[in-house]
């Protein structure tokens, strides 16, 4: 159930937002193990001119960039899955985007499963419900 939001380098392309979206919650299913069903992405872009690393712009390096930020409920996914996850989020934006600038970053907020939900329920609840039923 994680909530994935992503920006890119370049003009708003619906095209691309639905094959970014689309990769994303497929390399989230199988590296982070998070249900597609209940992934949100959401894709933002900004103009090479205003997106700056290193002191110059995306546009003066010639470059594309991407800034992933996702949210999951901490102490689902091992350090080494999340090394993959990261590893696999880069190369997809490589292809996706062409160019990428290495300065370009994922980051996985791992946060408490009683602060984190959707439905108006925490992940918390749902853990706790679940165990519930599993032993009735």
């Amino acid at each position: 159930m994680p909530i994935i939001n992503i920006s890119v380098t370049g003009k708003p392309d619906a095209k691309l937002s639905a094959t970014i979206a689309n990769e994303i919650a497929e390399l989230t299913a199988t590296h982070l193990r998070k249900d597609p069903t209940i992934t949100a992405v959401a894709v933002t872009y900004v103009d090479p001119q205003h997106w700056f690393a290193g002191g110059k712009s995306l546009a003066e390096h010639g470059a594309n960039t991407f800034w992933l930020d996702i949210k999951v409920v901490d102490g689902t996914n091992t350090k080494l899955e999340l090394e993959a996850y990261l590893k696999a989020i880069f190369e997809a934006f490589g292809k996706l985007l062409g160019g990428v600038h290495e300065e370009s970053y994922a980051f996985v907020h791992e946060v408490p499963a009683a602060a984190y939900g959707y439905g108006g329920k925490s992940q918390e609840f749902r853990f706790i419900s679940g165990r519930l039923k599993a032993t009735a």
